[in-house]
């Protein structure tokens, strides 16, 4: 009886632990993600944060039980416990917002240091050190088990958030939720480090024949690390590739819908349930099977990054994360394979770690930095289809000479996998060649092609970040200074520039978000115009390779940083129009989109100002966001919607026009793209927001 119920105490904590582990990890990246410009690279850089802070805590673990008796392993543990229990503080301090002038990654990892660092680390030793604990405590008992159920709880951590989490519970109040659970977690270990000893000292005094010396799991490192020479390269190598994949293909998907708690944790979920299925038994892992399915996965991936966009959002995600999944199951799955015996399982968990944090360090900081375009699913593709084909060959020469495949398909394997890297490639040289300019940095890749040069009266030169248009300009004289895209003549914001400027001699105009500055087409003499960019390339490239900014004859300023930030630190601006153009791409930064962010935009506009939201999006429904801020202001608003005219490079475009001022609304411009708003109301507060409930 009193071994199953320290049985059942080491499971609980194993288990408490991996939940508040993968439960810290969306909320404190969701937390702070508006500070960033709601980039994919906030989660990138979170993510290399926790696997670089998670290696710190295996590295932890194996040194804590290797060099110090079971004893002194309770004491260090139990200090270090109370030590983050006492300075646990979730949520980061207002001082943590960036100005615009600092490194995004740095900052990032900065504040999660000084917030979540200890509490993270604490937990990141919790798995490897109570698994050691649990083998000294019930000798010939295998702690892989634990390491599954841990497994689980991340799992279920992960899945829990967006749907249970996020759409009920607010920040704050998840956060103090959290801090409870931890409070209770260090319980939970300090009695298992102390229960681990009172075992340990009652099997020394049943057996005295045995030596007194301090106990260790790996009393002769040397004779351990030589033990292991011959697979470690192996752990780490396929640890890495996981973590390379799971982060690029995070990345892929992320810059094609949006920025979003449910999107970072569905993969994250897939590389997780591979690491369960995997650890708990040999019946899950088919290595013929996953090594066919997942080169054939790894190929339909392959064949979308090739292919402008053809399919269905839906199936192209599936196919994403199938692929995924595929390649996690085979590097875990041949993880498993490799696992060593209980004494060496500290070594084993760290070097795995080391390679989750490796892959991380490449796709967050070695790609960005050598790579001109998102070119790390590239990178991935190649190697896992690799991967995949080997394995799969591996199995296959292992069965009997009657069922072997004929050789010919084995040189067909290895071709596909040359015309895989081939494909990728010619791909990514295609989309340079094509490209006059391209820039990347932490907010993602700007690219400037240009479009039909042979044709005087159409040529254009279009901005791009990712697969998301962001500006189109004539290059002809005559047709250069005319607005085109979302914000042409005929779209929602171009009737109310008409509505502005036939009723007032001048206006004064706030823009968040730059594009190539489109808007400045609009401009008259008398007008002035303030933009507000976060990213800074998008700066230079507006200035240096488009000409609305400098060919408008309006004044023209432009103010780098996070736009709510800059206006909360602004003195009142008196806007006759207040524009917020930045949620058309893939990151929606949703603190522009807050009760608290309408009352600070409502401070810079005058009594008749304009407030006008461009909430066209493939995949999210944000006027029911908008209608219900111009609700809590008293505002009336149009929704507006304008569905393209090719002729004039204008695309389709849906806005909503708030105002107190009746006459501007009531414009027969604006009220001909009327259309009918959204019955439902969802009202986004800075303490609880939800992408997942407005996705179409």
């Amino acid at each position: 009886m009193k071994n199953r119920l320290v049985s059942v105490l080491f499971a609980v904590s194993v288990f408490v632990s991996a939940f508040l582990l993968f439960q810290i990890q969306p909320l404190i990246s969701k937390a702070i993600l508006p500070w960033f410009g709601g980039t994919p690279n906030v989660w990138t850089t979170c993510l290399l944060f926790f696997q670089t802070v998670l290696f710190g805590g295996y590295v932890y673990a194996h040194l804590l039980t290797s060099k110090l008796t079971p004893r002194w392993q309770a004491t260090v543990h139990s200090v270090l416990l109370i030590a983050a229990v006492a300075t646990i503080s979730i949520l980061p301090d207002a001082t943590w917002k960036p100005t615009g002038d600092e490194a995004p990654v740095i900052r990032i990892l900065g504040l999660l240091l000084v917030t979540v660092g200890l509490p993270y680390f604490v937990l990141s030793t919790t798995g490897p050190l109570l698994q050691s604990w649990f083998g000294r405590t019930f000798p010939g008992r295998s702690p892989y088990r634990l390491y599954a159920l841990s497994n689980i709880g991340s799992l279920l951590a992960l899945v829990s958030y967006p749907f249970l989490f996020e759409p009920v519970i607010g920040m704050s109040q998840q956060s103090s939720i959290w801090s409870i659970g931890f409070f209770g977690l260090a319980l939970l270990c300090g009695l298992c480090g102390w229960v681990s000893v009172f075992f340990q000292t009652e099997a020394e005094n049943a057996t005295p024949a045995e030596s007194s010396q301090p106990i260790s799991q790996e009393t002769n490192v040397e004779a351990n690390v030589e033990k292991s020479a011959g697979s470690w390269w192996q752990w780490f190598s396929l640890s890495m590739m996981a973590s390379v994949m799971l982060l690029a293909c995070t990345n892929q998907v992320c810059q094609d819908v949006a920025v979003v708690p449910f999107l970072w944790v569905i993969p994250l979920s897939l590389y997780l349930l591979s690491f369960i299925l995997c650890f708990d038994g040999e019946q899950w892992y088919s290595r013929l099977g996953f090594g066919l399915g997942g080169a054939f996965s790894l190929a339909l991936v392959t064949f979308l990054m090739t292919q402008p966009p053809s399919i269905g959002l839906v199936v192209e995600v599936l196919i994403y994360f199938s692929a995924l999944f595929a390649v996690c199951m085979i590097c875990h799955g041949e993880l498993a394979r490799l696992k060593p015996e209980p004494a060496r399982l500290t070594s084993f968990y760290l070097i795995m770690a080391a390679g989750g944090a490796s892959g991380g360090v490449f796709v967050g900081v070695i790609a960005p930095a050598f790579f001109p375009l998102l070119l790390e699913m590239h990178f991935a593709l190649v190697l896992c289809s690799a991967l995949a084909i080997g394995v799969y060959l591996n199995e296959n020469g292992k069965r009997s000479e009657a069922n072997q495949i004929p050789a010919w398909v084995h040189y067909g394997a290895y071709a596909a996998v040359i015309v895989t890297a081939i494909s990728l490639q010619s791909q990514a040289r295609g989309t340079i060649r094509n490209s006059t300019r391209i820039e990347r940095n932490f907010y993602g890749v700007l690219r400037i092609e240009d479009q039909s040069p042979h044709d005087p009266e159409e040529h254009t030169l279009n901005l791009r970040h990712g697969r998301i248009l962001h500006g189109v300009q004539y290059q002809s004289p005559e047709k250069m200074m005319i607005p085109t895209t979302y914000f042409g003549p005929d779209s929602g914001i171009g009737r109310t520039f008409s509505a502005l400027n036939e009723s007032r001699p001048s206006i004064k105009v706030g823009v968040v978000g730059l594009g190539i500055g489109t808007l400045s087409g609009y401009g008259r003499k008398s007008d002035h115009f303030r933009y507000y960019e976060i990213n800074e390339a998008v700066v230079r490239i507006a200035r240096d390779n488009f000409r609305f900014l400098s060919g408008s004859p309006s004044k023209t300023e432009t103010i780098v940083g996070d736009a709510r930030l800059v206006l909360e630190r602004e003195d009142p601006q008196g806007y006759d129009l207040l524009v917020l153009d930045a949620f058309s791409g893939d990151s929606v930064p949703t603190h522009l989109l807050t009760k608290e962010a309408v009352k600070i935009y409502m401070s810079h506009l005058n009594e008749r100002g304009v407030l006008a939201f461009h909430v066209s999006n493939l995949h999210l429904d944000l006027a029911s966001v908008t209608t219900a801020l111009a609700d809590q202001v008293g505002m009336e608003f149009r929704l507006t919607k304008f569905y393209g005219d090719d002729a004039t490079s204008q695309v389709s475009s849906l806005w909503m026009i708030a105002s107190h001022d009746k006459d501007i609304l009531d414009d027969p411009g604006l009220l001909e793209l009327t259309i009918t708003a959204p019955k439902d109301r969802v009202l986004w507060t800075d303490d609880f927001s939800n992408l997942y409930s407005v996705l179409k």
